[in-house]
């Protein structure tokens, strides 16, 4: 069952086409991620889906409800945790939860259970009666979430919620998602990480405002197109930009390892005279399967 659907949505900020005709259909239950560098729409797309802006052309829907015409209606259903997420830094955890169930009516015994439940998955129990301001930039994470949780919304949609986060806390985050998807939430994520897309049931590419690509992270990995190789070998000084210049061969440093891309119709045997002569012999190479970010560059590239 669809439960967010966008279709055609375009938006410009002056001369500035943010997002040109982006579509998609999110499932019911389960975590769809959106993945691309800064200024790739991901935020447009977020806060059109939350009416928080207008748009040029498109139609956003919500569990069958137009956001444009009949958002007072969708309110009770979402929860939207920007990137920048307001919270009340003199406040303690617990206050900051109570203001912002406040702002849906949500009070009584049925808000105390609900806290219970999100100190209880959260971890911040022993903090509640914590200044927001005092907390660790993971735990000012869990809080935001809390907050954007505390009136039982259908449908999540969080910006980029773990830039910035420490890599331990980010994998507390995103256990966290995984619990609440297993509990029938649906969840749009958007992240520059990819083994966080690597943890979600599909994800989207974006780049430039438009889609370049969508379905399970398999899927995705495997629209990449040539071979991948990795020197099992460390370069020495000047060797590698000299390998990177090779017409129709691509290097790339990741951490340690440099990994060469022959072109997609190409072979690597075709420069095994060329490599040999900068020193890299074919026992250096090992094949290697392409990943998310292989696929996402040569998509972007194109």
């Amino acid at each position: 069952m669809t439960i967010v659907e966008i279709s055609g949505f375009t938006k410009t900020y002056g001369t500035v086409m943010a997002v040109r005709d982006f579509s998609l259909a999110v499932e019911k239950g389960g975590i769809i991620a959106l993945v691309g560098p800064d200024g790739a729409g991901k935020t447009t797309i977020f806060r059109g889906a939350c009416g928080l802006i207008t748009f040029d052309s498109g139609r956003i829907s919500i569990a069958g409800l137009d956001v444009a015409s009949e958002f007072d209606k969708i309110k009770s259903r979402l929860g939207y945790m920007p990137q920048n997420f307001s919270l009340y830094q003199d406040l303690s955890v617990e206050e900051n939860l109570d203001f912002y169930a406040g702002l849906f009516g949500a009070g009584g015994d049925q808000l105390k259970r609900k806290k219970q439940v999100l100190y209880d998955f959260s971890g911040l129990g022993p903090f509640r009666r914590r200044r927001a301001g005092q907390l660790s930039g993971g735990m000012k994470q869990k809080l935001s979430l809390s907050c954007t949780l505390v009136h039982n919304p259908e449908v999540l949609i969080l910006d980029e919620p773990t830039t910035g986060v420490d890599p331990v806390s980010r994998q507390q985050f995103w256990d966290i998602l995984k619990d609440l998807r297993s509990q029938g939430s649906t969840l749009m994520v958007s992240t520059p990480y990819m083994d966080e897309v690597a943890m979600a049931d599909r994800a989207v590419f974006v780049y430039g405002g438009k889609k370049l690509g969508e379905g399970t992270p398999r899927e995705l990995a495997a629209q990449f197109r040539g071979r991948i190789y990795r020197l099992r070998a460390p370069l020495v000084a000047g060797q590698f930009d000299r390998l990177a210049a090779l017409d129709g061969l691509g290097a790339r440093r990741l951490g340690p390892s440099v990994y060469i891309y022959p072109r997609p119709d190409g072979r690597i045997e075709d420069f095994a005279a060329k490599m040999a002569a900068l020193g890299v012999m074919p026992e250096m190479l090992e094949e290697v399967p392409p990943t998310l970010e292989d696929a996402f560059i040569q998509l972007m590239g194109k």
